[in-house]
């Protein structure tokens, strides 16, 4: 019996990508996003349709999570939604100081470029991840997922959601030993 990772409701995470570069980072944002419960992907730009043969979405998210070519990367996004950029550019708040709401769609751009100021214009806030240096788009999309699931009050950390997670292959557990003192 699997026990789903309870987080802040799915059916309000949303994630937009500006012109994603690579059919290998939509897969993997795919993963992420089945595996931190966002619901919908609207992605722009016409690269990703040229490259989608080579997808990598090795857990089949697509097939739970709408994929959708848009002109605007806000389309279908009810008004009540948060529109958060996440990018590099001064003036942006720090990840670590951010509170996440519950109905919110996050917007990264490409990687070899950069989410247009009319967009970040339409944004309620703006965000950046603390690093040295810039992260691909899956790795960003990872670590913004996590952290709006680790932040949430419904998480639960248990044994149940690890066996519920993992891969088929991997059945192994921490070696019980006794405490000497």
């Amino acid at each position: 019996m699997s026990i789903p990772i309870k987080s802040l409701s799915p059916a309000q995470c949303y994630i937009g990508l500006i012109n994603p570069k690579s059919p290998t980072n939509v897969g993997a944002v795919l993963r992420a996003a089945g595996c931190y419960g966002a619901s919908r992907i609207n992605y722009t730009g016409q690269r990703y349709d040229n490259a989608r043969r080579f997808s990598t979405d090795t857990k089949h998210a697509s097939q739970h999570i709408p994929l959708q070519r848009v002109e605007d990367v806000f389309d279908n996004i009810d008004d009540s939604v948060r529109k958060v950029a996440i990018e590099l550019v001064e003036g942006a708040v720090p990840l670590p100081h951010y509170q996440h709401h519950d109905a919110t769609m996050y917007v990264f751009g490409p990687e070899d470029g950069t989410i247009p100021q009319s967009v970040l214009d339409r944004c309620d806030d703006i965000l950046y991840v603390p690093t040295k240096g810039c992260m691909n788009l899956a790795a960003t999309v990872n670590v913004l997922l996590y952290d709006r699931m680790a932040k949430s009050t419904d998480t639960q950390y248990c044994d149940s959601v690890i066996r519920a997670s993992r891969d088929t292959n991997n059945r192994t557990a921490v070696a019980k030993t006794k405490r000497s003192d």
